[in-house]
C-alpha cells in the first residue's frame, strides 16, 4: 500500500474573517426551499396562526392539523429566513410578517403567491443557462402582451401589493381639478381607483384584455367608483385610446415590452393626452449601475426568463423614450415603502 501523502485542497477555517467560504453558493443552490416555505406557511395560515397566540408547537399542530416534527422545522426554518422570531420554545411575528402575512392585517399580501410562485411563473427558470445562449424564454409566454388566465390571477393576487404605491403615485396628481384618466393595463385597476377615491370628481377609464377587465370592475364597484369608472377593453397597442386625458397611467407594463414598442406605445399617450395632460409611469426601475437597488436589479432576470424583450429599465432608459414619443419635463419620484419608481412627465 502507498504511504505517499494525499494532495488535498487547502480549505480555509470558517469564520467572519477566514477568507472564501461556500456557504452562499449552499444557500443560493437551496434557496427554492425558502420559497417552498414560505409559501406552506401561507397556505396553511401560519402567520395567521401565530398571531392569534397559537405560539408553540403543540398549538399550531392542533391548530393546522399537521405533525408536530414538521410544525417545529418549518417554524425554524422560518425563523432562519427572517419570517419568525423564537424566543426558547415559542414563535413570534416578525414586524413584516405581522403586516403582511398575518391575514387579519389589513396589509395582507399572501396571495401575492398564487402569482409569484406559480408554476407558469416559475418554469421559465428551468434551464436559463438555454434562455442566455437564445436570448428567449423556453416558451411562449403570457408575457408576450398576449390575453392569458395568468391576467387574471395576477389582477387578484397582486392587488394588494399595489395599494401602497398606488396611494404614492396618486400624490403626484392632486391639486387638478376633475381629472379625467386614462390607466393602460390597469389590471386590478388599484392605481386609476385610488385617484378616483382620493378625487371625488375625477374620472377613470381603465384599458385591459376584457377577462383582467371584470377583476378591475369588481375592486371599482368594491371601492365605491364604479359610477366615474369606465371599461375599455382590448390590447393597449391596438386599441384608440381616445383623446382629453388629464393624465395617463402606465403602472407595471413597459417592462414587458421592448424599447421601440414602448416609444410607439408612449407616442399614443402623447397624443391621448390633452394639453399640460402628464404621464405617469411605474416602473421596476435599477440605478444606472444596474445592480441596485437589490429588487428593481433582479426583477431584470424575471423578464429575461418570460420575455422575449422586455428589461428593468433604468431611468436614464426611460427619460430617452419619453423624450422621443414627445414628452418633456420629466420628474422621478421614489414610491416610498415600495420598490418602485414613478416618471413623470409633460406634454410637450
Amino acid at each position: 500500500m502507498s504511504t505517499a501523502p494525499l494532495n488535498l485542497p487547502q480549505v480555509p477555517i470558517q469564520g467572519p474573517h477566514a477568507g472564501p467560504s461556500p456557504e452562499k453558493l449552499f444557500e443560493i443552490m437551496t434557496a427554492y426551499q425558502h420559497t417552498a416555505a414560505l409559501k406552506a406557511a401561507i397556505e396553511l395560515d401560519l402567520f395567521t396562526a401565530i398571531g392569534e397566540g397559537q405560539n408553540t408547537v403543540p398549538g399550531l399542530t392542533k391548530r393546522i392539523n399537521g405533525s408536530e416534527r414538521a410544525v417545529r422545522i418549518l417554524c425554524d426554518c422560518l425563523v432562519v429566513i427572517g419570517f419568525l422570531l423564537k424566543n426558547e420554545d415559542r414563535y413570534g411575528l416578525t414586524a413584516d410578517s405581522a403586516v403582511f402575512l398575518d391575514k387579519k392585517s389589513q396589509a395582507y399580501v399572501g396571495s401575492a403567491k398564487n402569482f409569484l410562485a406559480s408554476p407558469l411563473m416559475m418554469e421559465g427558470f428551468k434551464d436559463l443557462a438555454t434562455v442566455v445562449r437564445t436570448g428567449r424564454p423556453l416558451a411562449n409566454h403570457p408575457f408576450s402582451g398576449v390575453e392569458h388566465p395568468i391576467w387574471v390571477e395576477f389582477a387578484r393576487s397582486m392587488a394588494p401589493l399595489m395599494h401602497r404605491p398606488a396611494q404614492e403615485a396618486a400624490k403626484l396628481l392632486q391639486g387638478q381639478a376633475r381629472l379625467k384618466v386614462l390607466d393602460i393595463a390597469a389590471g386590478h385597476g388599484i392605481f386609476g381607483i385610488t385617484i378616483a377615491r382620493r378625487d371625488p370628481q375625477a374620472t377613470i377609464v381603465a384599458l385591459d384584455f376584457p377577462s383582467v377587465l371584470t377583476v378591475a370592475k369588481e375592486n371599482a364597484a368594491r371601492y365605491g367608483v364604479s359610477e366615474r369608472y369606465s371599461l375599455l377593453p382590448g390590447s393597449a397597442l391596438e386599441v384608440d385610446f381616445g383623446t382629453g386625458f388629464d393624465a395617463v397611467l402606465i403602472p407595471n407594463l413597459l417592462h414587458s415590452l421592448d424599447r421601440a414598442t414602448n416609444e410607439l406605445l408612449l407616442k399614443k399617450a402623447n397624443g391621448a393626452l390633452a394639453s399640460k395632460g402628464r404621464v405617469v409611469i411605474v416602473e421596476f426601475a435599477p440605478n444606472e449601475d444596474r445592480v441596485s437597488p437589490r429588487v428593481p436589479a433582479l426583477f431584470a432576470l424575471m423578464m429575461l426568463a418570460n420575455n422575449a424583450g422586455g428589461d428593468a429599465y433604468t431611468v436614464s432608459e426611460h427619460r430617452a423614450m419619453l423624450q422621443s414619443a414627445g414628452f418633456s419635463s420629466c420628474e422621478v419620484h421614489s414610491l416610498a415603502g415600495s420598490p418602485f419608481t414613478a416618471i413623470m412627465a409633460a406634454k410637450a
